[in-house]
């Protein structure tokens, strides 16, 4: 399958979605509600299955992690060396910080199967089970450098973080499989179905998320999360993954997950912990449709 028929489709369901919000179809009170149904049931469902019964062996699971982990603390670490050059106060640092390392979960798994089936199913739910933990940790580490959090709600990020959906469906899938239980008689079924609804609703979700008047936001703030995370975080995961010799499913998904626009989650984050809003608003709705351009452009320089 061509890069264009992969990752088509799923570009089609993110407008899609973005029409449907600007139209407020079938009302605003019902996409939140949606929102809350991918993340808590239907997406873990998905990772759950796929982590419990497929063969992660096949996945270099330790080389994938330094090229993806590796190229997010190096980013990380330039942009906290750099935030006195921005002249960026501590809101809108947190927000560029996000908008710079976090990445858009329900495009990077739907991508992957489109591009590789269930080998790239699978090696993408190995690099959400690596990065979701550490890229959480990240952003709420950043939150509290950057002086936005009180005491209190640095407790309450931590306990959100112990108690994420997503980690916890890696976690539970990891143990299933290792254990060689994992998911026995209806079960297997049962889950896979649920998740296979995840990813066209979390895609059209994506859409609705967008706010295309945020576009007109364009400052240094701006510029710095749409360099670093469309252009500088592939750029690295690309020549990592060359040089430790990622075979091609894991070095496409390594790619593809790098490459990825950052996650629209980022804007509650930003709202509950003291960030800028109006810039995350703008750096997802921005990063969303470039990405839509620049995500192709990288998979195609690698065949």
């Amino acid at each position: 399958m061509s890069i264009d028929e992969a990752l088509g489709p799923l570009f089609l369901l993110i407008l899609l979605g973005a029409f449907l919000g600007w139209r407020r179809w079938p009302g605003d009170a019902f996409w939140p509600h949606l929102e809350r149904l991918i993340y808590f049931l239907l997406f873990p469902a998905m990772l759950l299955a796929t982590l419990a019964t497929t063969d992660v062996s096949q996945v270099p699971v330790a080389r994938l992690g330094v090229v993806l982990l590796g190229s997010m603390a190096v980013l990380a670490t330039l942009l906290w060396t750099l935030r006195a050059r921005l002249n960026l106060d501590a809101a809108a640092f947190t927000s560029v910080f996000q908008g710079a390392v976090r990445f858009n979960t329900y495009v990077g798994v739907a991508g992957a199967a489109a591009l590789h089936g269930n080998a790239g199913a699978t090696t993408a739910a190995v690099a959400v089970a690596l990065m979701v933990p550490v890229v959480n940790v990240l952003c709420v580490a950043s939150f509290v450098a950057a002086g936005t959090l009180g005491p209190s709600s640095v407790a309450k990020s931590l306990s959100a973080l112990l108690r994420n959906p997503l980690i916890l469906a890696c976690l539970g899938g990891i143990v299933l499989n290792f254990s060689g239980i994992g998911l026995p008689g209806w079960s297997e079924k049962t889950v896979s179905l649920l998740g296979r609804a995840a990813l066209p609703l979390g895609l059209v979700t994506v859409g609705v998320a967008l706010r295309p008047q945020a576009l007109m936001r364009l400052d240094a703030g701006v510029w710095t999360a749409n360099l670093t995370k469309l252009i500088l975080m592939p750029t690295l995961v690309l020549a990592l993954a060359m040089a430790l010799g990622l075979d091609p499913v894991s070095r496409d998904i390594a790619l593809l997950f790098a490459a990825l626009p950052t996650a629209t989650s980022a804007y509650i984050l930003a709202r509950q912990l003291g960030g800028d809003a109006e810039l995350m608003a703008a750096l997802i709705t921005g990063q969303t449709l470039l990405a839509m351009l620049t995500l192709p452009v990288w998979l195609f320089l690698v065949g």
